[in-house]
C-alpha cells in the first residue's frame, strides 16, 4: 500500500521523504507559494515581499531571505519566472529583484550543491505587478 500511496504523490508532483515531509516539483512549483525543508536541515525563508504581495511596475524591490542549505547544499540561486540568478552564498541578507512588468510573476529560492544541481529544497512566492499609474 505505501508503494502505491509513493507512486500517487509521484505522479501527482511529489515526492514522499523518509521523514514524511514532501519535496514539491517544478510544475507544483508554478502554482505558487510552497515551503520545503528537507530532513538534512535545510531551510528557506523568504521575509518579503509576502506571498500574493502586490508589487508596482518598473520599481526595483529588496527581497530579505534567511537560508539553512543543510546537507549537500551549497549556495543558492533566486529564480524569476523560470529565469536563474547569479550563485548566492551568503546564507541571510537581501536579494535585488529585478524590475518586473505588470501581471503575475513566481519567485523561486532553490538550494543548489556546488554543480549547480537542485538539492531539493525550494520556496516560491507569487507576486502580482500592478500596472504603471504613471501617465
Amino acid at each position: 500500500m505505501l508503494n502505491k500511496t509513493v507512486a500517487v504523490l509521484a505522479l501527482a508532483g511529489f515526492m514522499l521523504t523518509p521523514s514524511g515531509s514532501t519535496f514539491a516539483s517544478a510544475e507544483a512549483e508554478k502554482t505558487g507559494a510552497t515551503n520545503i525543508t528537507s530532513p538534512e536541515g535545510a531551510n528557506i525563508k523568504i521575509l518579503s515581499p509576502a506571498d500574493g504581495a502586490h508589487l508596482k511596475a518598473g520599481e526595483q524591490y529588496l527581497m530579505p531571505y534567511e537560508i539553512t542549505v543543510g546537507k549537500g547544499g551549497d549556495h543558492f540561486h533566486v529564480w524569476v519566472d523560470g529565469k536563474s540568478g547569479p550563485s548566492i552564498y551568503e546564507t541571510k541578507g537581501a536579494y535585488t529583484l529585478p524590475k518586473l512588468a505588470s501581471g503575475q510573476h513566481i519567485i523561486t529560492v532553490k538550494i543548489v550543491a556546488s554543480d549547480h544541481i537542485p538539492t531539493g529544497p525550494m520556496r516560491s512566492i507569487k507576486v502580482i505587478v500592478d500596472p504603471d499609474s504613471k501617465g
